[in-house]
């Protein structure tokens, strides 16, 4: 297995294709590209049709899928700013590769048997696929298309990004082998000898105790522990330190914990959602999740620090297994620059912490990976998939 990334910023496609085939090409030592991931930023949308047959060209053999971006990221760069065309390679022996599309109108509903989603990805749950995903969320549901391959594929990985890059709908552009996309979903299963590893930095840290919701209707929350929920987050605010007060004004968060026994300790264990709102009269806080009575829940808050602190320790405890060949990267557009005051902040931290892997992506409008075994929809995240042979082949 090898994989290689690589960034232009030609303005014109051909050029841009050119001038990365060459670098796949001396990257990968000659060897065939299987799978090839293509991240554009919008600048190329007025040439998005010459994109997928421009890449056809130079790499016949190869599944093609990709979107547009807000900024993209390979070969160590994160370019947020100006036209960028990251493409990432992968020679993948032993490893078969099944690309996919659909729209709302073909995408089954999440309570739909798995069948229908086999029929849709093309592969069965018993070939253990891996999935990397890129829906337009113009025009899916991502929470649902998450809900939906969970159910019909429990033990799979899952990891992407929503395109970005527009305010408005049929304007960003989705890529596979058939050529430019307006809408819908695109994706792959890769299934046989890979194994893609994911690490999801949400970048937040607790405040507070670990709490239990005692009462809770919709994405109402209306006693934790006992009280009224907004008059716990008041008595939580209070307790903070001063500086950890002006961060809560701005970046206060509430983690749910998805399953039972968790850590209360971990940051990881929880899921990071928005707090919404409060009802003074009754009590209450609005939350961006559907919380449940007894489920355990955490509030939180985030700064630049905070993020890259967790990713710095989520990227070194796996670094220890090593292996690593390649890695796709799915920031959000809330990171990069803006939060870190410099570009190229989590590429840079991937290669310190792992090493020097290929690491290809985009920044994108929702971050797609798992949190306590199931697949969410996230904000404000870098979501990783690192790939490694499953048996080394020769």
């Amino acid at each position: 297995m090898r994989w290689a990334s690589a960034i232009s910023q030609q303005v014109s496609v051909e050029d841009a294709v050119e001038e990365l085939a060459a670098a796949m090409n001396a990257d990968l030592g000659g060897a065939a590209p299987d799978l090839l991931l293509a991240f554009t930023t919008m600048h190329y949308v007025s040439q998005r049709d010459e994109i997928v047959p421009a890449l056809r060209r130079r790499f016949a053999g190869a599944v093609i899928i990709g979107c547009t971006g807000a900024g993209v990221i390979g070969a160590g760069q994160e370019v947020e700013e100006g036209s960028a065309f990251s493409l990432t390679a992968a020679h993948l022996p032993g490893v078969a590769v099944n690309p996919f599309h659909f729209d709302k109108d073909t995408m089954p509903s999440p309570d739909a048997p798995p069948d229908a989603w086999t029929r849709l990805t093309g592969v069965a749950p018993e070939a253990e696929p891996h999935f990397i995903l890129l829906p337009d969320p113009f025009s899916i549901d991502g929470e649902e298309l998450l809900a939906g391959l969970d159910f019909a594929f429990p033990g799979s990985a899952k990891i992407g990004g929503l395109a970005s890059g527009a305010q408005r709908p049929n304007v960003q552009a989705l890529y596979a082998d058939e050529g430019a996309l307006a809408g819908g979903a695109v994706g792959v299963a890769l299934s046989g000898n890979v194994v893609m590893d994911t690490i999801v930095a949400q970048g937040c840290r607790p405040v507070g105790r670990a709490l239990r919701v005692t009462s809770a209707e919709r994405n109402l929350l209306a006693e934790l522990d006992g009280e009224p929920a907004l008059q716990v987050l008041q008595e939580t605010f209070a307790a903070m330190a001063p500086d950890e007060q002006r961060l809560a004004q701005r970046n206060l968060f509430i983690g749910l914990a998805p399953a039972a026994g968790v850590d209360a300790e971990d940051p990881g264990e929880y899921l990071i959602r928005n707090l919404l709102g409060a009802d003074p009269d009754r009590g209450l806080l609005a939350v961006g999740a559907l919380p449940s009575e007894g489920q355990v829940v955490r509030f939180h808050v985030r700064d630049a620090q905070t993020s890259a602190d967790d990713l710095r320790a989520l990227l070194r405890g796996y670094a220890r297994q090593g292996g690593a060949t390649g890695a796709l990267l799915f920031s959000c557009t809330g990171r990069g620059r803006g939060l870190y005051g410099e570009p190229g902040h989590d590429s840079g931290v991937f290669r310190d912490e792992v090493g020097a892997a290929p690491v290809g992506g985009f920044f994108c409008n929702g971050e797609i990976g798992p949190v306590g075994g199931t697949t969410y929809l996230h904000g404000y995240t870098s979501s990783f998939g690192i790939f490694r042979s499953r048996v080394r082949v020769g």
